[in-house]
């Protein structure tokens, strides 16, 4: 026959036994004798297999670690809480609020040295400038002098009935407020007459002694006492034909002029600003500042 037969056999340590294999006819070796029929014989020939492979495993080898649990209300407590524990809440909340306060608080400097910046005149100032007048003790006092540490400069008469007043008693709290935050000698307080043809140095002493000892009062001739609130941007008006001895009022600006050690504008404080929101305001120019503050 032609046909093949393959005939698996039985395991034997891990090797397969043999496969017999059943080939086409094949002739003797030598030739028979004519007249007798060719004796063809099948020859089985064996094949040795290599060794069987067990097949792979079907479990499946994760990365992730199995949590193991002693109690079933551990498992229980895991898939309840989830993920997130109070600790990990409490965590995300006070880092939540810390973020938050940082950005106010770089919110609000950066808007103060943006208002500082602007006031900064190129060349010529746009508030402030050089000045010569004399102190209520009747020294000389120039722009100079006032460098060195912040100063908060006002413009006003003695003779003022009511705004000076109350200006001048919110002034001192604004002292004393800005004193307890930022330490003595931070600020320098002035106070500038517009009225030089009564406030003498003597009057002008006289005068602040009833608000606050650090408060520095400044007067001189007209025309110096123009030039200084030309250069500050302060109005100023006396009625004209005034006779000697007579009472008279001075319209004039309302405002506390705020200037750094290096005597350059930063922020004018309004009157809709109290007393405590303006101490705010200078003891944080004040927190900003990078340089040297003579406290003298």
């Amino acid at each position: 026959m032609d046909a093949s037969a393959i005939i698996r056999g039985k395991r034997h340590f891990g090797w397969t036994s043999a496969i017999i294999c059943r080939n086409k006819a094949m002739p003797l070796a030598s030739p028979q004798p004519h007249g007798f029929e060719a004796r063809r014989t099948r020859l089985p020939i064996i094949f040795p297999l290599r060794p069987s492979r067990s097949p792979p495993s079907s479990r499946s080898i994760s990365s992730t670690p199995q949590l193991r649990y002693k109690t079933i209300e551990e498992q229980k407590a895991r898939y309840k809480s989830g993920p997130f524990s109070w600790k990990a809440g409490l965590l995300f909340l006070c880092s939540g609020g810390a973020l938050i306060m940082y950005f106010r608080y770089e919110k609000a400097r950066l808007e103060r040295q943006r208002i500082a910046n602007a006031a900064k005149g190129v060349g010529k100032p746009k508030v402030g400038g050089d000045f010569d007048l004399r102190d209520h003790h009747g020294r000389p006092f120039s722009h100079e002098d006032m460098k060195g540490k912040y100063a908060l400069v006002y413009f006003g008469f003695t003779h003022c009935p009511d705004i000076c007043p109350e200006e001048l008693d919110k002034m001192s709290t604004m002292i004393d407020l800005v004193k307890k935050k930022c330490g003595p000698g931070a600020m320098r307080s002035i106070f500038i007459t517009c009225d030089p043809a009564r406030d003498t140095p003597a009057v002008v002493r006289a005068y602040l002694a009833d608000f606050h000892p650090d408060m520095l009062g400044l007067t001189g001739t007209w025309e110096q006492v123009k030039a200084v609130c030309k250069a500050y941007r302060v109005y100023f008006s006396t009625p004209p034909n005034v006779k000697p001895g007579q009472d008279y009022l001075v319209d004039h600006s309302i405002y506390f002029y705020l200037m750094d050690p290096e005597g350059d504008f930063v922020e004018a404080i309004g009157r809709q600003h109290t007393a405590e929101q303006a101490a705010s305001i200078i003891s944080d120019h004040i927190g900003d500042w990078k340089g040297k503050i003579d406290r003298s």
